[in-house]
Formats: structure tokens, C-alpha cells, sequence
């Protein structure tokens, strides 16, 4: 069932689910206001319609021994499509990478990379990143707190 507009009720579960994606259907539906079994309906629709892609846990990196987040600002010698993909495949091979986006102005992407320590950083980025192919110049940032860090988008 594709949908064009979403109505209050499919909001209201998006905005649920994207605060507890392991609420229980029954939680879901008294919260919103309707049954069990529409609501579960309407959640399989928002899947299938693709508003809903996916549900994971987010993991605090600290308690793992990532004690240090980066962002670096990468410039790229060529900006011709196939070298931008081949970056950006070369990017999602990295485990220490958790974002990649590309940006438009003087840099081409931003990283937020993801280390148990500054030490394991800079190996990471003398060894990986700019030796990666294509890459010019990586401007690194260090991370001191974060006061926000909510996934997902505004649901209105």
C-alpha cells in the first residue's frame, strides 16, 4: 500500500517507533490511539512503502572503548563520478567510518569516524584515509561533547 500523504495517526507512529523501536504493537496502539491489529497494519504499510527502513539499537561507543569522535573535511583530486563512487565504496569498507556525506563547496565529503583513542585515529588516517585513492587533503576535527545526537528525522 503506497502512500502519497501521511495521515496523523501514521506520524504518530512514526514518531513512536522512531523513539522506541522496540515498542511492543499493543504499546504502539494504545499510544496512538487505535487497536492492535490496524496498527500493525499500517506499521507493515510504512514499511513496505519505504518510510520505515530499517530498526537497530543504538550502542553508546564508550561503554565499547571508543573513546574518540572525528569529524575530518576530505577534498578529492577529481570529482568525476565513477572517482567520487570509488571513494565513497572505498568509505563504507571502513568500519571506523560511520558517516560519510558529500558536500557541496571546497570540501567534497564529511566523515565522522568513530576510534578507541586519538593514537588509533591518526593511524587510521595516515594508513587509510589519505592514502585512499584520489584524496588530496583531510582537515580533521575532534569531537569534544556532543549536545545533541538524535537519529532520525522530525516527524510533524
Amino acid at each position: 500500500m503506497r502512500r502519497s500523504k501521511l495521515d496523523s495517526i501514521d506520524k504518530k507512529i512514526l514518531q513512536n517507533l522512531q523513539a522506541d523501536g522496540r515498542m511492543t504493537n499493543v504499546e504502539l496502539a494504545k499510544s496512538v490511539g487505535i487497536s492492535a491489529p490496524p496498527c500493525l497494519r499500517r506499521v507493515r504499510a510504512l514499511e513496505e512503502a519505504g518510510y520505515i527502513h530499517s530498526y537497530h539499537a543504538q550502542i553508546d561507543p564508550a561503554i565499547l572503548g571508543y573513546g574518540v569522535t572525528v569529524f575530518a573535511l576530505v577534498r578529492l583530486e577529481s570529482q568525476a563520478e565513477k572517482d567520487l563512487e570509488a571513494f565513497e565504496k572505498h568509505m563504507v569498507e571502513l568500519p571506523m567510518v560511520r558517516e560519510c556525506h558529500m558536500l557541496a563547496g571546497d570540501v567534497d565529503f564529511i566523515l565522522k569516524i568513530i576510534a578507541k583513542d586519538w593514537d588509533s585515529y591518526q593511524e587510521f588516517l595516515t594508513h587509510e584515509l589519505t592514502r585512499a585513492p584520489n584524496v588530496v587533503s583531510v582537515k580533521s576535527s575532534l569531537n569534544i561533547r556532543s549536545a545533541k545526537d538524535e537519529p532520525g528525522v522530525p516527524v510533524e
